[in-house]
């Protein structure tokens, strides 16, 4: 599996697995034991994993959401130290960890929060992505 495969909806929690489309959407998968199945369509707002990233004080701007996601796991593996309930500095705090060049500005507590909820479904559900290389997912 790879982040293409993977979608958020605004305004509901959770991931979702993209399973196939339809003439008017999308057919999606909640990625938890639930396994719930929903029809996205134009009304909802959807984003999948690879096209998010997030704002850095760097000359690009950006850090892809996966390169963010693998450099977590590779520092804090199973363990973060946080959950999506820790306090916002504390969150502040594992975020600059991570991604010293993250933009305090315009990287929301609320946005930490939903990096960690995803990192611990994706570990949960989706772990090979958090492994997988560039090239592996180039085959």
């Amino acid at each position: 599996m790879t982040l293409a495969e993977l979608a958020t909806i605004s305004g509901k929690g959770g991931l979702f697995k993209v399973m196939a489309p339809t003439k008017s959407g999308v057919i999606l998968e909640s990625l938890d034991e639930a396994k719930t199945k929903i029809v996205a369509t134009a009304n909802h707002r959807l984003s999948l994993l690879n096209e998010i990233s997030i704002y850095t004080t760097t000359k690009e701007g950006t850090v892809a959401l996966e390169d963010v996601l693998k450099k977590i796991h590779a520092e804090f593996g199973n363990d973060l130290g946080v959950d999506s309930n820790s306090e916002g500095a504390e969150l502040k705090s594992f975020l600059k960890s991570v991604l010293p060049e993250y933009d305090e500005d315009r990287v929301y507590v609320s946005d930490i929060k939903k990096l960690v909820k995803w990192y611990e479904l994706i570990l949960k559900y989706a772990a090979d992505i958090l492994t997988s290389t560039s090239e592996e997912e180039k085959k």
